[in-house]
């Protein structure tokens, strides 16, 4: 608190001017300081609704994809499970087909097996015939054949 000197008829009004001079430029001073704190103030207020409008859109986009990822991870489960389903069916498939094959030729295998066998017997038979047919032969009596046409 300020003091002032004491003259006739009171304080001494220069001093008391002075002083209001003083309070004058230090209350413009608070004043214009304090609107410029205002100002920034409302700048900040400005930019934090800025920063939490971009927030809460960065928040969306995260969510946004976050469940674009999700479904994408579900999406590639299935094509993944229909693939692996399919690759299973062609394999049953191409395995049975596979087993039909060898079922045939083994077959056709046996059946040629069976014909060889068959066949070896007939000749077997025709050859065993011939042979007696060639006995038959060696014990023919040619000398009788020869005395009559002699």
């Amino acid at each position: 608190m300020k003091k002032f000197d004491t003259v006739f008829r009171g304080y001494d009004k220069y001093q008391v001017q002075r002083c209001l001079d003083d309070i004058i430029k230090n209350y413009e001073a608070l004043l214009t300081k304090s609107k410029k704190t205002e100002e920034e103030n409302k700048k900040l207020v400005d930019q934090i609704a800025y920063y939490q409008r971009i927030e809460d859109t960065m928040n969306r986009a995260i969510y946004n994809a976050e469940n674009a990822g999700d479904q994408i991870k579900s999406t590639a489960r299935k094509e993944a499970e229909t693939l692996i389903s399919q690759a299973r069916h062609n394999a049953n498939r191409i395995i049975n087909d596979a087993l039909l094959k060898a079922e045939r030729a083994q077959n056709h295998a046996d059946q040629l097996k069976r014909n060889t066998n068959i066949l070896k017997r007939r000749l077997r038979q025709i050859i065993e015939n011939q042979l007696e047919v060639i006995e038959e032969i060696d014990s023919v009596d040619f000398s009788d054949v020869d005395n009559k046409y002699n």
